[in-house]
C-alpha cells in the first residue's frame, strides 16, 4: 500500500475544507440524483419537466448522471482521507464534473437560480483548495498549458453551437457579438457557455506567465494575456443591442462600451503576440509574425464591414472575416501552448540528466 501514499503539502484546514467540500456534494448529488430517479417527472423535488425546455424527456438520465457524481464524490473523499497518490486527479474529476453539471444546468434552464450558488460555489472554493494536491509545480504548470489548448477548443465549439440555436442568424453575414446582444435569444446561452473559457484562459495565462522563468519578454507576454482573459469577465457586462436597435437609434452606453472592450482587447493580445515572437525560438517568431499579419488583413476587412452592422445595412462576409481573425488566434494560442509544453519537457529531460 506504500506506492499508493504520496507526501502532499497540504495544510489541516486545506484538508478540512475539502473534505467538508467532497462530503456536502457528495450527499446532494446522491440525494437529489436518488429523488430524481425514483420520480423522473420532477414531483419529489417539485421541479416541472418542462423547465428544462424540451432537452429530455423527463429528469431520468440528469438523475442518473447526478447520482453518478455522488458516486464519484464519494470515491474521491475516500482517496482524500487515505492520502492517495492520484487523490488530486480524482479531485479533479469530481469536482471538475460538478462544474461541468451546473454549466450545462443553467445553460438548459437558461437561469440562474440561488441553489446553483448553495451548490456551486463549495465546488469552485473545493477546486482552488486542491491545486495544494498536486504533487509537484511541474505537474501544476503542465494542467495550466494544457488549459490553452481546452480554451481554444471549447471557444471554437460553442460558437458553432450557439450559432444553430438561432435559426436566423447567418454565421458568414452577421458578428460572434450579436449572439450575446441585448435581446438576442441566445444571448443567456452564449453567457453561460463562454463562462469557462474566460476562466480557462486566465488559468493558461498563468501558465505561460509561470514558464517565463528567465524570459522577460514572456513573463510581460504572460501577463498580458491574464488582463486579456480577465477582461472576459466584463463582457457580459458590455453587450451590444441588435442592429434593428442601434439603426433606430437605440444604442446606449452598453454599445460604447463594447467597442471599447473589443479594441482594448485586441491591443492587448496584438501586443501579447509580439512579446511571444520575441520570446522564443526562429520557428515560432516566423509562425507568429504570420499570425499577427494574418490578424490585421482579416481585421481591417471586418472593420471594413463594421459600419453596416450599426446602420443595419448587408453585411455579407463580416461574419467570415471576423471568424477567420478569432480561428487565427485560438491556433495560435494552442501553438504557444504546444510550445511551452514541449519546452517544459526539454528542461525536464536535461535537469534529470545532470
Amino acid at each position: 500500500m506504500t506506492t499508493l501514499m504520496t507526501t502532499v503539502s497540504q495544510s489541516k484546514w486545506q484538508r478540512i475544507s475539502l473534505l467538508s467540500i467532497l462530503g456536502y456534494e457528495a450527499v446532494g448529488c446522491l440525494l437529489g440524483g436518488s429523488l430524481l430517479i425514483l420520480a423522473p417527472d420532477g414531483r419529489l423535488m417539485d421541479m416541472p419537466v418542462d423547465i428544462m425546455h424540451g432537452t429530455f424527456r423527463d429528469f431520468l438520465i440528469p438523475g442518473i448522471i447526478l447520482f453518478a457524481l455522488g458516486i464519484l464524490n464519494t470515491a474521491t473523499f475516500i482517496a482524500v482521507i487515505r492520502k492517495v497518490s492520484f487523490s488530486w486527479i480524482m479531485t479533479g474529476l469530481a469536482l471538475g464534473g460538478l462544474l461541468i453539471w451546473f454549466w450545462i444546468e443553467i445553460a438548459i434552464l437558461q437561469q440562474l437560480h440561488w441553489l446553483h450558488i448553495m451548490w456551486g460555489a463549495p465546488v469552485i472554493i473545493g477546486l482552488m483548495v486542491a491545486i495544494s494536491l498536486v504533487p509537484s509545480r511541474r505537474t501544476m504548470r503542465k494542467i495550466l498549458l494544457i488549459c490553452g489548448i481546452l480554451s481554444s477548443l471549447l471557444y471554437a465549439a460553442i460558437n458553432i453551437i450557439i450559432a444553430m440555436q438561432w435559426k436566423e442568424y447567418n454565421s458568414a453575414s452577421q458578428t460572434v457579438s450579436e449572439l450575446s446582444a441585448i435581446s438576442a435569444p441566445t444571448r443567456m446561452l452564449w453567457i453561460v457557455l463562454s463562462a469557462p473559457y474566460t476562466l480557462l484562459m486566465i488559468a493558461f495565462a498563468w501558465g505561460v506567465w509561470k514558464s517565463a522563468t528567465g524570459n522577460r519578454a514572456l513573463r510581460i507576454a504572460g501577463g498580458l494575456l491574464i488582463a486579456y482573459g480577465a477582461l472576459g469577465i466584463l463582457w457580459p457586462f458590455a453587450p451590444m443591442h441588435l442592429r434593428e436597435t442601434l439603426a433606430a437609434g437605440g444604442g446606449t452606453f452598453s454599445d460604447t462600451m463594447h467597442i471599447t472592450l473589443g479594441i482594448v482587447t485586441e491591443i492587448i493580445y496584438l501586443l501579447a503576440l509580439i512579446l511571444t515572437a520575441t520570446a522564443l525560438g526562429k520557428k515560432f517568431r516566423f509562425y507568429s509574425i504570420v499570425t499577427f499579419a494574418l490578424l490585421l488583413v482579416f481585421g481591417i476587412l471586418t472593420f471594413l464591414e463594421a459600419p453596416g452592422v450599426a446602420a443595419n445595412q448587408p453585411t455579407p462576409l463580416i461574419g467570415v472575416w471576423e471568424r477567420i481573425n478569432i480561428g487565427v488566434f485560438l491556433i495560435w494560442i494552442i501553438a504557444l501552448s504546444i510550445v511551452l509544453l514541449k519546452t517544459q519537457k526539454q528542461l525536464n529531460l536535461k535537469e534529470r540528466q545532470k
